[in-house]
């Protein structure tokens, strides 16, 4: 005979198989988080808009409206940036210079300024956009980023101090350096990505 802690232990563990069974059917019926996140809604373009704000060097892509000259990017960068970055960018407590080294990738002192080295006036704007400050990232406007990238342009001698950037003058700028740059043709690089119907991931590939 079944000693009563048994049999109680039997009844317990069925009820809680049962309560397993009916979560499994309907796993939203005792999930309030579940039901809060709203698992499978479609996501659209407007939810992710805050997020996607890449910018593509060559042709500038993805550059927004506003615009900005270097007169206001200086005052904005005295103000946010030369704390680290030093007066003129010069260099500062945190960061080198930012300015001059033009042509020095040919030699082997290299100086890494935008000016050196960005391909794509776009970079720039983007790069400040994303990082800057570093205290605030992505908290300057779109005005206050297209003056800061100016202010810099025209620091490295590749802008006017009134010359107003936006999206189409930003792009129109040729970097010293947009030939300095080599093609990445590794095979992976014309990889298509899979979007239906897809082999899962770690499986091989079957030998040629």
């Amino acid at each position: 005979m079944r000693s009563l802690e048994t049999v109680t232990m039997t009844f317990a563990t069925a009820a809680l198989l049962a309560g397993c069974a009916g979560n499994a059917a309907n796993p939203t019926a005792s999930s309030p988080h579940a039901r809060s996140m709203m698992l499978g809604t479609p996501i659209v373009e407007a939810d992710i808009s805050a997020w996607n704000i890449d910018v593509r060097g060559p042709d500038g892509q993805g550059l927004p409206p506003g615009s900005g000259n270097a007169r206001a990017g200086k005052a904005l960068f005295d103000a946010k940036c030369a704390s680290c970055h030093g007066a003129a960018a010069a260099g500062g407590p945190m960061f080198g210079t930012m300015v001059g080294g033009i042509g020095s990738f040919k030699t082997d002192k290299r100086l890494l300024t935008p000016g050196s080295m960005y391909p794509y006036a776009p970079a720039l704007f983007d790069y400040i956009r994303r990082a800057m400050p570093l205290t605030a990232p992505q908290s300057l406007s779109n005005d206050e980023t297209y003056a800061l990238t100016a202010y810099l342009l025209h620091l490295n001698g590749l802008s006017g101090e009134d010359a107003e950037m936006n999206a189409t003058s930003l792009a129109a700028i040729r970097m010293p350096n947009r030939d300095g740059f080599i093609v990445d043709d590794r095979p992976d690089t014309n990889a298509v990505r899979c979007m239906q119907d897809c082999r899962p991931l770690r499986t091989s590939v079957p030998a040629p």
